[in-house]
């Protein structure tokens, strides 16, 4: 069955979905992050059928996640590796794990942010950038500029 397209939505959250809305592309993305760029890399990851594999980086490089860089000619070989837009979806996956790790102990700590400096294990959190407050509610709310968004 053929998923409904969100694509003439105007809220954020359907866009972002209607580019990223299913578990394996965001799981493309999370070991993007963590800096695989191969496709033999992303298979053995995720155990991820190739054909599927394959329509996932395609999607991600068209959405303008990833950019396809050649690095052999024989055979013919590409790597995925992040544009500035996959790295901003970081802080998606951060709010994921903090998320899962907080909520679903047996995936607790199974992936994690790590602070290269420290050493210690981060609890990500969203922050409003103005402010530095912690985004939650009931100071802050999801509001909508449209009805039914």
């Amino acid at each position: 069955m053929k998923r409904k397209s969100l694509a003439t939505m105007e809220c954020p959250v359907a866009q972002t979905l209607e580019r990223v809305g299913d578990q394996w592309t965001i799981l493309i993305l999370r070991d993007a992050i963590k800096g695989k760029t191969r496709f033999d890399e992303f298979q053995r990851s995720m155990n991820i059928a190739p054909n599927i594999l394959t329509g996932r980086l395609s999607n991600l490089v068209d959405s303008g996640f990833l950019v396809r860089r050649r690095y052999s000619e024989h055979p013919p070989r590409d790597e995925y590796v992040l544009t500035d837009m996959g790295r901003d979806f970081q802080s998606v996956v951060q709010a994921m794990v903090g998320f899962g790790n907080r909520n679903f102990s047996e995936a607790s700590g199974s992936v994690s942010f790590v602070d290269t400096q420290t050493g210690l294990e981060a609890d990500p959190i969203t922050v409003d950038r103005h402010t530095g407050e912690t985004i939650t509610l009931p100071r802050f709310v999801l509001r909508s500029n449209e009805q039914g968004q």
